[in-house]
Order: C-alpha cells, then structure tokens, then sequence
C-alpha cells in the first residue's frame, strides 16, 4: 500500500523566512547608526551616525589630499633651489615649514567652519558635522574636535616611533598602550565619537544631497492661497537655508503634533496671526514657498543666508 505523502505545513516558506529575518536584522543595523536630532525649532529629524569606516576613509582622503599638497611644495621647493642656489634657502625653507604647521594643524578646521561643515574627504563620503543639540555648529565646537586630533592620533605615532634604550622602549611601550585609548576611543561608544567630538558636543553624520520638494510649492501656486499667505520680505528673511531644508523634513515626515508645534514656533517669530480656517499644515507650506523664493532671490544678488543667525548680510 502507497503511503500518501502529508500535506505541507502552512506558514511562511523557508526563503521568505530567511529574507525575513535578513530584513530584520538589516533594520537594527540600520537603528543602531539612526537618532533623533530636535532642532531649535521644535523639529524632530532622524539622521544617520557614519561608521568607523566612513570616518576612517574620509580621514586616509584628507591626509592623502594634505600629502599632495606638501609634495607638490617640496617639489617647487627643489626647483627653486636649484635656480636659486641651495645657499639662499633659508627663507623659502622656513616659509615651507611654516606652510606645512597650518597645513597640517587648520586644514580641517577650514573646511568645517565654512558652510559645509565637512572637509573634502567627509564631502566625498556624504558626511558632515553636526552638533549634537540640534543648533548651530559653533568655531569653539570645530576648534575642540580638531585640537584633540593632535591627542588622538599624533600622540600614539610620537610614542611608536620613539627610539633608545631598554627603558626608552618600555616608556614607549606604555605610553603607546595608554595614547591608544585615545586612538580607539570610536570602538568602544555607541555613537563611534571621538574624544574631540565627546568634548565638542558633535556628531559625524551621513549627508545625503536632499532634494527640494516640488509638490511642495505647487500646493501654493494659486491665486487665492497666495492672497491668504502674503508674506512680507522681513517675514521671510527671518531664516535661513539651514532652516528651509528642516522645514522641508518637517513637510515630509513628521507628525501632526511637530507640525502644529513648528507652525506655532514660526508664527511667534515672524508676527503671523493665525487666520480663520488656516490649517498648520497650509500655513507651514505657504511659508515654505515664500522662504525658498525668497533665498532664491537673495542668491540671486550674490547674498547667501544660511540660516537664521546670519544678520546683516
């Protein structure tokens, strides 16, 4: 007698369990990196910490960038010297090792004191700095995280490096293993921050190019709307680039209640009185409308406001 074969068991197949649990565990990973940045302004944004690996790569690009630059001096340099004659040297050569200290020691706060916040391996990486209470990048948070580079990363090099005697390398030896601690700091926080970033209150995140919300503006193109939300120039020079991209997130992605609490923060500011029948979320988008026209037009003039702090300009 034919044994008949058992029906299959409902459930899930086997493959789509394993996607399942691939997906699953792709998301912590992601949560892991993912935090809740409250701006100034009431906004709830979600950013992403960079990876050791990120920060790692951007940093070998930075160095590999400060490398060609000081091997280029050395080359000019050279030429120079056999034009000239190596026995009138003295100032180029002290102009070069002057050239080479603020390379070394500015060219990352440079780039992210300016407008970016990134120099141009974090730039190349998607990554830039932030602050970690959601405000402004201040110079005193950019000087602290660079300043402890020197602590971070010279330091461990100066003791490996270090030659003499017996005692010499076990001073060395020691030195090394405690300077480390310094070095390796991001492996062992759940935020990968370095001691400068801990002292400086920032974060390194990943900064993809967002997008400007086209459906956004359209909503706000009719004749009637646009009566009803007539801002003045001063309403909408009241921020910034900065603030137009975290209103852009607040349009996209949050919730009614963060939406009523920035609309609120926003009318305090720029003197709107709340009409009859005006909604929170038309009112956040005529005065999206009106602030990106309005930077469109400052740019225009060669006037750059990159965020509400910017007066005067």
């Amino acid at each position: 007698m034919t044994k008949t074969p058992a029906p299959a068991r409902p459930g899930i197949s086997m493959e789509a369990a394993q996607r399942r649990r691939a997906r699953l565990s792709e998301q912590m990973r992601v949560g892991k990196m993912t935090r809740t940045l409250v701006t100034p302004e009431g906004a709830a944004i979600r950013l992403k910490l960079a990876s050791v690996t990120e920060r790692a790569g951007a940093l070998f690009i930075d160095l590999a960038i400060q490398w060609a630059v000081m091997a280029a001096m050395w080359i000019g340099f050279v030429y120079l010297a056999a034009s000239i004659g190596f026995g009138r040297m003295n100032v180029a050569f002290a102009f070069l090792l002057v050239f080479h200290f603020v390379l070394r020691n500015f060219y990352f706060i440079f780039f992210e004191i300016g407008q970016k916040a990134a120099t141009p391996g974090k730039r190349a990486l998607g990554l830039r700095v932030a602050s970690r209470d959601g405000g402004r990048l201040t110079a005193d948070a950019v000087l602290a995280r660079n300043f402890m580079r020197e602590v971070e990363i010279g330091l461990p090099l100066q003791f490996l490096f270090m030659g003499g005697d017996q005692v010499g390398a076990w001073i060395a030896l020691l030195g090394l293993v405690w300077s480390s601690v310094f070095m390796l700091f991001p492996l062992f926080n759940k935020d990968q921050m370095r001691v400068g970033d801990l002292l400086a209150g920032t974060w390194v995140i990943k900064a993809p190019k967002a997008q400007l919300m086209p459906d956004i503006v359209s909503t706000v193109t009719s004749p009637e709307l646009g009566s009803r939300f007539a801002f003045t120039p001063q309403q909408a020079d009241a921020y910034g680039i900065h603030e137009l991209h975290v209103l852009e997130d607040v349009l996209r992605q949050s919730s009614p209640e963060i939406k009523q609490q920035v609309a609120t923060r926003i009318r305090t500011k720029v003197g709107w009185e709340r009409g009859t029948g005006e909604t929170d979320l038309a009112f956040l988008e005529a005065y999206y409308a009106a602030l990106r026209k309005r930077l469109e037009q400052r740019m225009l003039l060669g006037e750059r406001k990159s965020d509400k702090y910017d007066v005067g300009r």
